[in-house]
């Protein structure tokens, strides 16, 4: 295994972090998929990745911080960047203080999180994206934060957006990744 191209990712939502595998591994990268701390835990006695990939908000409450905190002490050069739906100033504040080299809010693609690998060093202009996020794209982020506020539960989520019960679960049908 090319420990040069190892990349940890580090996702509890599969279809995401399924895509993310994929895409990476077309890039030329060797990918691991951890979804929790204890999984983590267990693949950095048998390798040391070069690069990773954390979610903020990890099952079971786990904090994506915590395993931030854990792959820098496991490797400081490692180059850790943080994924999150949920981003605050607060976060991303500590997760450069515990060891990311960037944070990023979702909907982040993989060209994204492969540039952020390469601006280690604070950039005083920092390129802007001409990428504007489309309609779709600020649609589904509400509906998803709305569906984590409502704890998955479709009808309570669709009362909280002010939709028919049956558009929400059309429109989630529409999003899934196969």
């Amino acid at each position: 295994m090319s420990e040069n191209r190892l990349l940890l990712i580090v996702e509890d939502d599969t279809a995401f972090a399924r895509t993310l595998v994929r895409s990476f591994e077309r890039r030329g990268y060797t990918v691991l998929h951890a979804d929790s701390l204890e999984q983590v835990s267990v693949l950095l006695t048998q390798h040391s990745p070069r690069y990773a990939v954390v979610d903020l908000k990890l099952n079971g409450n786990a904090s994506g911080l915590a395993c931030v905190q854990m792959l820098h002490k496991h490797d400081d050069a490692m180059l850790i960047v943080v994924l999150t739906g949920f981003a605050s100033i607060a976060t991303a504040v500590e997760a450069v203080k515990l060891g990311a080299c960037q944070y990023l809010a979702k909907p982040s693609n993989t060209d994204d999180i492969e540039a952020a690998f390469g601006h280690v060093a604070g950039v005083a202009e920092p390129e802007l994206s001409n990428r504007s996020t489309s309609i779709k794209t600020l649609e589904w982020e509400r509906i998803h934060e709305v569906l984590v506020e409502a704890e998955f539960n479709i009808s309570e989520a669709a009362r909280r957006l002010g939709m028919h019960r049956r558009t929400l679960a059309r429109k989630l049908n529409k999003q899934q990744v196969k």
